[in-house]
């Protein structure tokens, strides 16, 4: 999997990306979305497509400046992530129900959340990519005078690729653990409170509020915690899921970070729409336990990246399809 980093050899791609991302957090957070409303479905689905086009867009560029391969590559893991992120908004979903966070605030909340991602997917991606280099098992023989075996497996993909095989089967098991899980005592709630004292009260959008003279942190500062150790957890699957696919750390930094910026908006879709993905557990679950297979045989026989994409838009084709045709009743979803 030794690859030239595209960064080393089309440094402007840094430069788009950057630029583009900059950009549309502003306008989102400056102008769109400058007052806490009511996502509506319509307002919903524009952002849905305006964040998936310049992703495509971007994955244009890349396609022309790097070649085929590099677009496969930013495909493939752009589309495992925004699959592995649904599962994560399903959490969302619960955590905005445990804390009865008022509609029109959800937007700020998920906003926040998203800041607080891209600076720790890029720790994850960037120093997981320098840990892989490091601990391929020839080299770690060579150091040692040992002659390398034929196949040169790594030991941190081989053990990623097992991970995800397991998460996979309990992912397809899993239970409705989450619809009572107490989220006031999670670790993001409890950071919080360990450093603020917190109001009983919400105080509109803020996250800070004055009560008798006092400062105070508002329960939507707790959400924005809870939020954003829930992805960190939920980075566990995602982040060893797309080196599966490439170890160019600028390929799965940017394919990453769009897929994310658009949950937002994939968001108040699902909120509104939840029994429609009622299948999309076990699609989710083959996904994961598809990619930890090709991470342990990936030493042995190498799947091309053209193959993953169209087995995991497959599968979530089918999944999906399968929810519609097959739909649970609203009331048991909600519930």
């Amino acid at each position: 999997m030794n690859q030239h980093p595209i960064f080393s050899e089309h440094p402007g791609l840094i430069i788009v990306f950057a630029v583009a991302v900059v950009i549309m957090l502003l306008l989102d957070l400056g102008i769109f979305n400058k007052k806490s409303h009511i996502v509506s479905n319509k307002e919903a689905v524009s952002w849905s497509l305006v964040w998936i086009s310049l992703a495509m867009i971007f994955s244009g560029l890349v396609y022309y400046f790097a070649g085929a391969a590099k677009f496969y590559e930013f495909q493939s893991a752009y589309w495992i992530e925004k699959a592995l992120s649904v599962d994560n908004l399903f959490v969302f979903i619960l955590v905005f129900k445990f804390f009865d966070v008022a509609n029109q605030n959800k937007h700020k909340v998920l906003f926040w959340g998203i800041i607080g991602a891209l600076v720790l997917r890029a720790i994850f991606i960037f120093s997981g990519a320098f840990l892989i280099e490091l601990t391929y098992l020839n080299k770690l023989l060579s150091l040692v005078g040992v002659e390398g075996f034929k196949y040169d497996i790594n030991l941190i993909m081989t053990a990623f690729g097992l991970f995800l095989v397991y998460a996979g089967i309990k992912s397809w098991s899993a239970g409705d653990d989450d619809d009572e899980e107490d989220y006031n005592n999670t670790r993001g709630a409890r950071l919080i409170r360990r450093f603020f004292s917190v109001s009983d009260k919400y105080d509109g959008d803020k996250f800070f509020t004055i009560e008798n003279g006092k400062k105070l942190a508002t329960p939507l500062l707790v959400v924005v915690a809870v939020i954003e150790f829930t992805d960190l957890l939920f980075a566990v699957d995602s982040i060893p899921a797309i080196f599966a696919i490439s170890n160019d750390p600028f390929i799965l930094y940017t394919s990453n970070i769009f897929a994310i910026l658009g949950l937002r908006a994939l968001f108040f879709l699902l909120d509104n729409f939840i029994h429609l993905f009622s299948k999309l557990q076990y699609g989710l679950a083959i996904i994961l336990s598809f990619i930890g297979i090709k991470m342990i045989i990936a030493p042995f026989y190498h799947i091309d990246s053209i193959y993953s994409l169209i087995v995991i838009g497959g599968i979530l084709a089918i999944s999906v399809l399968l929810s519609v045709l097959l739909p649970e009743p609203k009331e048991e979803v909600a519930e």
